[in-house]
This record gives structure tokens, C-alpha cells and sequence, in this order.
């Protein structure tokens, strides 16, 4: 934890301690003498980090415990190795008659194989012997008696990815869209994507790039809400944005984002920004940004980023609005975050929240989706040993783990557009938002990791702030929670399982779209729908099913409902606060969006 969890930074190189919470720096305990057994230690943490780096920070025994499981009880069930044998016939008779022109191939709706050039021959034969073998072996690793439920999945995922590594789509003389743009194009579409791959690995190399026009940048047209940086410590700039209306609801609204990546995925874009939408609506917006940490962060703690995150910002709205009450929203890690402290608060009998929002944020981790297949303690640990060697998990870490869970979108068809048919994709907001990753702190991600996912210590009550346990059924304040139908990092059902543990009022959405697209829904944007249901703190729980089923959906973006429950909330309206306090330590230092969004 840092030596000094409130302290404020006016300006670069320049602090000052705030009353009361400031805490004396205490010396730096002196490195303990290398002992034989640190030295054998670090060496093996040291090749653990050489492993991680080369297989993107997974590791190879969580794969290879799976095919053990599965190959095992694979060897001894004749049945199902007679099924497989039969299932394999069976398809090669069909592309057989296919072939021939005997039958013709079957209709598929997947995107890879849609366009008309796979609808002729033999490119339609050759898709439906990929989908074929790709069907087949989720079969072969699927449903295999004793196979452990985790090990079944991951052998199924890693089957499938290793089988859409050689589907006809990758490659020049079996796509037939890349064959037509080639001879149209005489091959230069194959020049541009030699010179975009050499581009690409340059890039990755970390070798010097010319500094073209960019289409997007921060503070040009991505996060332009007009506001104020009025806080700044080692951890957040906390920004407050310009009141729009003459009169506003007196209770702020605080919003904590995800830290691993910049906070303006709720301020992208005029026309999609949730920041300017709410302060359209008469809100006070108040919005945290993150420092993105280094090396010499490696110590931050999960309890630093309620500390420093959550809780100096809550005392710093407070203080500049002198708002008895605040609504706070969390997106995806922030709204985790943010949980935890409500409960804290709750547990403290601290009762500054009028409300609490979580916007794909999970409180529990047993069904996290994709992600779980790989965590397991093996696999925390080689990404501990990796971090011990660097200080922090890099951005390009994290991003191929992502990009992994959707090969298809975000490795494949990427490949095709830019190598192959030599076109670069077309830069827009959230894209340009994507690209600008941060970094994760050693210990905070390593407390998050075995806490969250391994443990699911929030869930089952033993997660601690300061040194007590704290639980989500402390909250009592009403609870409005956003779910998305395409999440793969918050599954909506995961999402849905705060029904479980909050015992409040929970008014849950579920809207369309991914786990960033879906909280990306501003009014007018086309072929948007979403559910929305209350739930009172006494009623009966109803299943993720059963609620889907009984939830009529609705045209048009949950924005709306959302303000419309925040002002059910909030109080009679009143004259717009101060950009900053007139005095003390939370005057404003810069506009916004800051300088922490700026750090690469």
C-alpha cells in the first residue's frame, strides 16, 4: 500500500497532505540478504517469466492438465471413439457426394462463408468440410465420460481455435473474395498487405513509427465534455464536467470506470457520450480517470484503488458539492470496485450513496465467461511471476489474451482485411478507445486474480476491508444493473447473480450488444433494444431464464430509463454547484480530460 494514501498533488511535483487522513511516510524496510532459497526461487520465477512471455502469459500446464483429463478417459470409452469413427464417415461421404454435384452443400450462417463467391463451387465444398471438422471436434472433445467440466470446455475452445486457424477464409488460394480482389487489382492488394504485416511487426517491435494524422485523438474529439480536473493524487485526476443546465439535481453523480483501460469509453465521442448525455439531463457529472501505473506502482493494492480511487473521490464530491447524498456508478472492474466499497461504506455506516449503478460489473466470478477457462492457479501464478519481473501486466499481454477468446473477430478477420485483401479497417471512436490500453500493477492484479476469479471472495463473504469482511448484502440502497446479450468478459448471467446477494431494490437491463457496444447506446443509434425490470428487495428471485422470458424488450437506447431512474432518486432541483470548491484543497487545477489520460 502506498505510504500515503490522501495525498494530493496540485500540480507536478508539487503536494500537499490533507487534513486529518494524512499519514506519516514511514522508512522503506531494507532488502533482505539473498539466501540460497531466494536465489533458487528467483530463478525459477525468472524462467516462469521467459515461459509467460512466450506463450502470451498462459500457461502451458493448464493445457496440459486438459488434454490429459480428456485424452485419458478419451482411451478407455470405446463408445464414444466408435461414435467419432462414424460421425467421420459420415462426413466424408457428404463432401464426397458434394463433390460430385451429387447434393449440394447446405446453407451456413457464418459471416466467414457468407459473401457470393462462397456460394460456388468447389469454395462451398471446401467451407462445409471446415464447419464439418470444426463440428466434429467439439464432438470429440465434448461429452467424453469423467472428463472434468473446465477441462472439457478448454479442450473444446482450443479445438475450435486450432481448427479456425486453417479454415479456407486464411488463406490466398482458397478465399475467394481475396482470389477476385487479385486479379481485379493485379496483386496489389497483396503488396499493401505485405507492406501492412511489415508495419505490424515493426510496430510490435517497438520501432520508430512516423507520426501520421490521427482521425482520433483525446481531448480533440474523443473525451471533449467540457469540465475541470479538481483532484489529483498518486492513483487519480478526478474530473468534474460543466454544468449545461440552469438548474440540477442536487444529488452528483460519481462515475469509476474500469482502470485497465482510459476512462473515456463513457465520454467517446459529442453524439455518444453517457458523461455529456447525463449532464443534458441536469446531472452533476463527476468522473474518475486513472493514472495509467508503471513499474515503480508495482505495490498498489486492491485497497488502494478503493482508497485512492473510489473513496478520495467520493470525499471530494462531497466536499464541492456540500451534496448530502451521491449517486455512484461503476463500469465493468470500476463497478466491482465500486461495490466492494458501497459495501464497506454500508458495513462503516457510512450513507453518502443515494444509489449504486454497475454497468457489466460482476460481484460474483463462477460464471465469468471465457476468461475462466484459462485462470486457474497455475495460470496466476506464471502471470505473478511474469509481473514480479516487469512490475506490472503490459497492455499487449492483456490484449492478446482478449484477442484469443474471439480469434475470429479480432485475430482472423482482421488478418484477412489488412494482409490479404490489403485493406486497413476504418478508424472510428470506440476502435481508436480500444487501442489506448494501460497497464495493471502487479499486486493489485495479483490480489484481483485469486480473490475474484480463483476464490470469489466477495461473493462468499471473505473479502476484507480492513481486516473485516465485508458483505454485498450490506448495500441497501437502490441498485440499477446493466447487462449486455454479447458480453464475453461479463456474461450477462454473471451479471444477473447480484439478484442473489443484494438485498435491495434492483432494477436490472439487459440490452443488446458487447460488453462495451452495449454501455455504448446513446439515443438514435440504430437496431438498439433492451430489457428492463424492477425487482424489489422483498420479492421472490426469478431466474436469468425464466426473466428473459417474462421481460418484454423495447426499442431504443436504456439511456433514457436510466435518467429517468436517477431522477426518481434524486431531489428537487437547485442552482448548479462550483467548478471546484472556492477554497481548500479541491480548486481546479487544468481542464479536463486531464493529464492521467495522456500517460502511455
Amino acid at each position: 500500500m502506498l505510504n500515503q494514501p490522501n495525498q494530493i498533488i496540485r500540480e507536478p511535483g508539487q503536494t500537499v497532505a490533507t487534513p486529518e487522513t494524512a499519514v506519516p511516510k514511514q522508512p522503506d524496510p531494507s532488502p533482505a540478504e539473498p539466501t540460497p532459497q531466494n536465489a533458487y526461487d528467483s530463478l525459477d520465477r525468472l524462467t516462469h517469466a521467459t515461459v509467460a512471455k512466450a506463450t502470451s502469459a498462459l500457461s502451458p500446464s493448464v493445457l496440459g492438465e486438459a488434454w490429459m483429463d480428456w485424452a485419458v478417459h478419451l482411451a478407455v470409452s470405446p463408445g464414444k471413439q466408435a461414435h467419432l469413427i462414424e460421425q467421420a464417415l459420415k462426413n466424408l461421404q457428404t463432401l464426397w457426394s458434394q463433390s460430385l454435384g451429387i447434393t449440394q452443400p447446405e446453407g451456413s450462417d457464418d459471416r466467414r462463408f457468407a459473401g457470393e463467391g462462397w456460394q460456388n463451387y468447389p469454395y462451398n465444398v471446401w467451407a462445409q468440410s471446415h464447419l464439418r471438422n470444426w463440428q466434429w471436434w467439439q464432438n470429440a472433445t465434448t461429452g467424453v465420460h469423467g472428463v472434468a467440466p473446465p477441462h472439457e470446455d478448454l479442450m473444446a475452445f482450443v479445438a475450435g481455435m486450432v481448427a479456425d486457424t486453417v479454415a479456407p477464409s486464411n488463406f490466398v488460394l482458397t478465399n475467394p473474395e481475396v482470389i477476385s480482389a487479385t486479379l481485379a487489382e493485379h496483386g496489389q492488394n497483396l503488396v499493401r498487405g505485405a507492406n501492412h504485416l511489415a508495419e505490424d511487426i515493426a510496430r510490435r517491435a517497438g520501432m520508430p513509427q512516423e507520426a501520421g494524422p490521427q482521425p482520433f485523438e483525446v481531448g480533440r474529439n474523443l473525451a471533449t465534455t467540457p469540465g475541470k480536473v479538481v483532484f489529483r493524487n498518486d492513483l487519480i485526476e478526478l474530473i468534474q464536467y460543466a454544468s449545461e443546465t440552469a438548474e440540477v439535481h442536487p444529488e452528483p453523480i460519481l462515475i469509476v470506470p474500469a482502470w485497465i483501460m482510459k476512462y473515456y469509453i463513457l465520454d467517446l465521442s459529442a453524439h455518444n457520450s453517457l458523461v455529456r448525455f447525463l449532464v443534458a439531463q441536469g446531472f452533476t457529472v463527476f468522473m474518475v480517470s486513472w493514472k495509467n501505473p508503471s513499474a515503480k506502482d508495482r505495490d498498489l493494492s486492491m485497497d488502494d484503488y478503493r482508497q485512492l480511487g473510489v473513496m478520495a473521490a467520493v470525499d471530494a464530491v462531497q466536499a464541492i458539492t456540500q451534496a448530502p447524498k451521491i449517486h455512484a456508478a461503476g463500469y465493468c472492474l470500476g463497478g466491482t470496485l465500486l461495490s466492494i466499497a458501497a459495501a464497506a461504506m454500508a458495513r462503516d455506516s457510512d450513507d453518502r450513496l443515494a444509489t449504486v449503478t454497475l454497468l457489466a460489473a460482476q460481484v460474483d466470478f463462477t460464471e465469468a465467461g471465457p476468461l475462466r477457462l484459462f485462470i486457474n492457479d497455475s495460470e496466476v501464478t506464471l502471470i505473478e511471476d511474469m509481473m514480479a519481473d516487469q512490475g506490472f501486466l503490459s497492455s499487449d499481454q492483456m490484449a492478446g489474451a482478449f484477442a484469443l477468446l474471439r480469434a475470429r473477430d479480432l485475430i482472423w478477420a482482421p488478418a484477412i482485411r489488412d494482409y490479404l485483401l490489403g485493406n486497413r479497417g476504418q478508424a472510428f471512436d470506440l476502435m481508436a478507445w480500444n487501442a489506448d490500453t494501460t497497464r495493471m500493477p502487479a499486486r493489485m492484479h495479483s490480489e484481483y486474480l485469486r480473490r475474484m476469479f480463483l476464490n470469489n471472495d466477495l461473493a462468499e463473504g471473505r473479502y476484507p476491508v480492513g481486516n473485516k469482511a465485508i458483505a454485498i448484502t450490506d448495500i441497501r440502497v437502490p441498485i440499477f444493473a446493466v447487462g449486455t446479450e454479447d458480453d464475453h468478459v461479463a456474461p450477462w448471467h454473471s451479471v444477473y447473480k447480484l439478484h442473489l446477494f443484494a438485498d435491495t431494490d434492483i432494477t436490472f437491463v439487459l440490452t443488446n450488444g458487447g460488453h462495451n457496444a452495449g454501455i455504448v447506446s446513446e439515443p438514435g443509434h440504430a437496431d438498439r433494444h433492451f430489457r428492463i425490470a424492477d425487482k424489489a428487495a422483498t420479492a421472490a428471485f426469478r431466474a436469468p431464464e425464466d426473466w428473459l422470458a417474462e421481460t418484454e424488450p423495447k426499442d431504443g437506447s436504456w439511456w433514457i430509463d436510466f435518467a429517468k431512474w436517477l431522477t426518481a432518486h434524486s431531489g428537487q432541483t437547485i442552482a448548479p454547484p462550483h467548478m471546484g470548491a472556492r477554497s481548500g484543497n479541491y480548486k481546479a487545477i487544468c481542464d479536463a480530460p486531464g493529464t492521467y489520460v495522456r500517460l502511455t
